[in-house]
């Protein structure tokens, strides 16, 4: 045995394979070649979104100074903004400060890109993690439960119930909440973002009263159901499915022949093995509610980066929507590499190599 390097090699890659047998030396390897390949995605995102803005029609020193300017003065703003210069040659500079980490200044706001995006995006993001916690409280329950009780009215009612969700838009289902939990009964308020909820939380732990976190999450209630809902409703179909397929696997029989509990071997054995799909939708939600907050910002007017991407496109701010999109691609490249390892947890077997 110890001379045959074909059964050695074989014998090895049994063992790699034994349930129970986590493989993680091939994370880092992993982890490094997924960096490496953000460059080229980050640089195509730039170049794609700095191509497409100039496609839009209306010229930023324009807006800046309005209509009515004297051509001299919008030709003399246009050289200082670099306007004037071919495409190419603007492209390549703005390459190039990218590099050095320069995303440039807000041609409205006349303060760097990075402190107006930065200074929106915990907005954004307390937005997006609420909005996926409802996601998640909401669908993985439902799916297990209509997966258990399948064909039962209560399945029935569940997908009818997804269905809206996936089938409705997200501006839609916002006027209907602002309809009925502010207009109606007056429960919520229509607009705004009072304190940040991690802020709130701490001046609350300091001494200084719960009265502003009450507030941030009364702000933050119908924007997050109203973003979340929608994601719930697909996490739900796809914890059903894999429940499901799960369910009728042979282990599963064997662990209800051994006597134990239905909602053990639901909880124990059947829910950990269905997430695996369940987590890359889930990665791929909280991107979608990224991109979909700007929608949300915009109806209930948080003050996050959605809303200011609107802004800066009305406004031909060129900077400041290439700025919020590269820094939302990099943040969502890095969750969707998160999920991508959390896999190694679930699943032992999965290799990194």
């Amino acid at each position: 045995m110890r001379g045959d390097p074909a059964l050695t090699r074989r014998l090895r890659d049994l063992a790699r394979a034994l349930p129970g047998e986590r493989r993680s030396d091939g994370v880092p390897r992993y982890i490094a070649h997924r960096l490496l390949l953000l460059v080229p995605v980050l640089l195509g995102i730039t170049v794609g979104v700095f191509l497409l803005l100039h496609l839009i029609p209306g010229d930023p020193a324009v807006v800046l100074l309005g209509q009515d300017a004297n051509p001299a003065d919008i030709a003399r703003l246009q050289r200082v903004l670099g306007l004037d210069e071919p495409l190419i040659v603007q492209l390549g500079r703005y390459l190039g400060r990218v590099i050095q980490g320069d995303l440039g200044d807000s041609i409205f706001q006349s303060q760097p890109v990075t402190t107006v995006v930065f200074g929106a995006l915990p907005a954004t993001i307390e937005l997006a993690v609420a909005s996926l916690l409802v996601a998640v409280l909401l669908g993985v329950p439902l799916g297990v439960l209509a997966a258990v009780r399948q064909y039962s009215p209560f399945d029935y009612g569940t997908m009818l119930l997804a269905q809206i969700g996936v089938s409705m838009p997200v501006f839609w289902f916002g006027i209907l909440a602002i309809l009925l939990f502010s207009v109606n009964l007056g429960w919520l308020p229509t607009f705004g973002r009072g304190e940040g909820v991690l802020t709130a939380a701490v001046d609350g732990i300091r001494g200084e009263g719960w009265g502003e976190l009450r507030d941030a999450f009364r702000f933050l209630a119908m924007p997050a159901l109203t973003l979340g809902f929608s994601a719930a409703a697909l996490i739900s179909r796809m914890v059903r499915a894999s429940v499901l397929e799960i369910l009728s696997q042979d282990f599963i029989r064997t662990a209800r022949a051994k006597g134990l509990r239905e909602g053990t071997v639901i909880a124990r054995h059947a829910l950990r093995s269905a997430l695996i799909p369940v987590v890359t939708i889930v990665g791929l939600q909280f991107g979608y509610l990224l991109g979909g907050a700007i929608i949300t910002e915009t109806v209930f007017a948080w003050p996050g980066v959605g809303r200011l991407m609107i802004t800066a496109i009305g406004q031909r701010d060129f900077p400041l929507v290439q700025g919020s999109v590269l820094i939302l691609a990099l943040l969502f490249s890095l969750v969707n590499l998160c999920i991508d390892v959390l896999y190694a947890w679930l699943n032992p077997q999965i290799s990194y190599g």
